[in-house]
């Protein structure tokens, strides 16, 4: 595969929110309950910046799967400590997608001097965990039953990378 990992922009909203809101429907990866629109999605596109990036993996013109980086809480001692949230496109899963655009972000916080990244994972998912844990990530705590979606309740597992400089 012939990918490229690029920051977005703009123009890749569209392809995005689709990404996103098959996730929404069919998965607790996101406990947003319904569709987002794109409206929505310009506005969230806002909070962007070099700081906290969104990057996209694209092959041939076509975004497989996009990450971003964001404020892991608003209260200024976290300042260094952010999120990351990755989401692919369902036909590209489980070829690579996911670790280029991890390791992307991972040297992204390095390059902007965060300490500490966040990852949280509904019901310790499987493919979401065993990336992560590839990219040194340990698993640091776990709050029961923290949604609700699909009729049922879900927990939520964190994950977190401690980010070393050489």
């Amino acid at each position: 595969m012939n990918i490229r990992i690029r920051h977005a922009n703009k123009n890749d909203l569209s392809a995005m929110l689709e990404i996103y809101n098959e996730v929404v429907l069919n998965s607790p990866a996101t406990f947003d309950l319904v569709e987002q629109s794109l409206e929505s999605r310009e506005q969230w596109f806002k909070q962007f910046d070099e700081q906290y990036p969104i990057i996209v993996a694209e092959q041939a013109e076509e975004i497989l799967g996009y990450s971003c980086l964001t404020k892991f809480r608003p209260k200024p001692a976290y300042a260094s400590t952010v999120e990351d949230s990755i989401y692919i496109k369902s036909k590209a899963r489980g070829h690579g997608v996911g670790s280029m655009l991890l390791e992307k972000l991972i040297n992204e916080a390095k390059k902007n001097n965060h300490h500490s990244i966040i990852a949280v994972i509904a019901n310790d998912e499987r493919s979401s965990v065993q990336l992560h844990e590839k990219f040194g990530y340990e698993k640091t705590g776990l709050i029961k039953e923290a949604g609700y979606k699909f009729d049922r309740w879900h927990d939520i597992h964190f994950y977190q990378l401690i980010l070393e400089y050489k």
